[in-house]
């Protein structure tokens, strides 16, 4: 496998990428893309009062959907998960700005989108302190029409293998350019028209040199296509399913 996003390009970032205050924290955000960010921007009921916020049959997790200037986007709030939401549902402790995590997936986010990974496209992300130790953070982006998730693909019916096959080749692009997805499931992964696949939410994804982590994620994915397809009939998610898949994601190394 090549390791395709340099070091230098993985911290290089345009003149249009900018940094400003906000109340207790600060905002970066695409200049080009969203000139007049403003810390509202990652209120939900800003947006709920100016009757932009738009119903989605997927709902993921603390994702907001936005329609608003005849765009589409998602304003993600970032929560605990596991045992830590019993201690916090959405506080992350405190390092540097660019150790949060909001800050650390939009950069990512705007590196794989340079390198023309498909991605959705980094807006703005935020974050607010909470006390001397504690933090808050969210992250906009815009939302990828027309697709629907893996798993409610598989839920409804038994995918094609041309599907497969576009599933394991856009996975191969990905961890040849050292993209580990700290939770690559069904549910992040999405499809659209014409075999086009989508990677999203990279909270906690990190740039690594390929290895046996490439592996980890495979079976990461292999145990949420079972989770789902359990109390389903056989046909929706099959072993020959899985090896078409690996045996694209296996083949020649597929250009960017």
């Amino acid at each position: 496998m090549r390791f395709g996003i340099s070091k230098q390009t993985r911290w290089q970032t345009g003149p249009e990428v900018q940094q400003k205050p906000v109340p207790a924290g600060a905002m970066l955000y695409d200049t080009a893309r969203a000139g007049n960010a403003e810390v509202s921007w990652f209120d939900r009921d800003w947006w709920a009062q100016r009757g932009q916020v738009r119903p989605c049959a997927e709902g993921r997790g603390a994702a907001l959907f936005i329609e608003a200037d005849g765009r589409r986007l998602v304003l993600r709030h970032y929560r605990r998960g596991g045992w830590m939401a019993a201690l916090t549902a959405d506080r992350y402790w405190w390092s540097d700005a660019d150790s949060t995590r909001s800050f650390q997936e939009w950069y990512l986010t705007y590196v794989m989108h340079r390198v023309a990974l498909p991605v959705p496209v980094p807006i703005a992300a935020c974050y607010r302190r909470t006390g001397r130790h504690g933090y808050k953070a969210d992250l906009l982006t815009e939302q990828i029409v027309g697709v629907s998730s893996l798993a409610t693909r598989i839920q409804a019916a038994p995918l094609p293998l041309t599907e497969w096959v576009a599933i394991g080749r856009c996975l191969r692009r990905f961890h040849e350019d050292g993209v580990c997805h700290a939770d690559l499931n069904a549910h992040n992964i999405l499809l659209g028209e014409r075999q086009a696949v989508w990677l999203v939410d990279f909270d906690r994804a990190r740039l690594r040199r390929p290895g046996m982590w490439c592996d980890r994620n495979l079976v990461r994915l292999r145990r949420s296509l079972e989770k789902i397809t359990d109390p389903l009939r056989a046909e929706h998610f099959s072993d020959a399913d899985w090896g078409t898949m690996l045996n694209a994601y296996f083949a020649a190394p597929v250009a960017a």
